[in-house]
């Protein structure tokens, strides 16, 4: 016969062990616990994949830009008028800048060869790093200047040329240059060269372990 002792002692919530085939991870430092197996882990396998999808592709956007640029593919640059033909990546663009406060500087620096130099060296540095996750923190810095530079050779808030014709911009503020600079620094914020990509052995490098800055 159960007594009232019994009965209060029964109906008290009974917490159950954590069983020894259900381990627990963490997903990173600050995060909370995961049960493995359960479908948050696959998020983050999914989110990974993402990110590091995300870094893949825009890396390609610096790269191919550089090789078109660099062998004429008939894309933006003609056949026969690459840079290894002769041609100069930067003349046909700057040359052509008509409108902003620094329209005059960037058609002086229109074919000169250190502009020529600089600029590819921007794109095939930036691309590469991407492409193989390394040096992210290097690459943001470089293809922000570089976006930005080019955002204020478009010069989005102006509504016509000095000339008078539309500029055709379609957004004052906000257009694909400022896109790919806000990418940069928040790929290189959250390291994701580790995801599917070479940062983590990178960052053993005895150079790079010396010089954070080249994470």
């Amino acid at each position: 016969m159960a007594t009232a002792h019994d009965h209060r002692r029964s109906s008290r919530l009974h917490l159950p062990h954590r069983s020894a085939s259900a381990p627990r991870i963490r997903t990173d430092e600050t995060g909370p616990d995961v049960v493995a197996g359960s479908p948050a882990i696959g998020a983050v396998h999914t989110g990974d994949v993402a990110v590091a999808g995300l870094r893949v592709l825009l890396g390609f956007v610096f790269l191919w830009a550089f090789l078109d640029k660099t062998f004429g593919l008939g894309y933006a640059t003609a056949s026969g008028k690459g840079w290894v033909d002769g041609g100069s990546p930067t003349k046909g663009f700057l040359s052509h800048v008509d409108v902003g406060p620094m329209a005059g500087t960037l058609r002086g620096w229109a074919g000169e060869p250190w502009a020529d130099r600089l600029f590819m060296l921007g794109l095939l540095g930036v691309g590469v790093a991407l492409v193989l996750g390394i040096g992210l923190r290097l690459a943001a810095l470089s293809g922000t200047a570089m976006m930005a530079l080019m955002w204020i050779a478009e010069w989005p808030p102006a509504k016509h040329l000095d000339s008078g014709k539309p500029t055709a911009s379609t957004n004052p503020f906000t257009d694909y240059h400022v896109v790919y600079a806000i990418s940069l620094i928040a790929l290189a914020a959250i390291a994701v060269g580790s995801r599917l990509g070479l940062g983590a052995l990178w960052a053993r490098l005895p150079i790079v372990r010396g010089h954070r800055w080249l994470l």
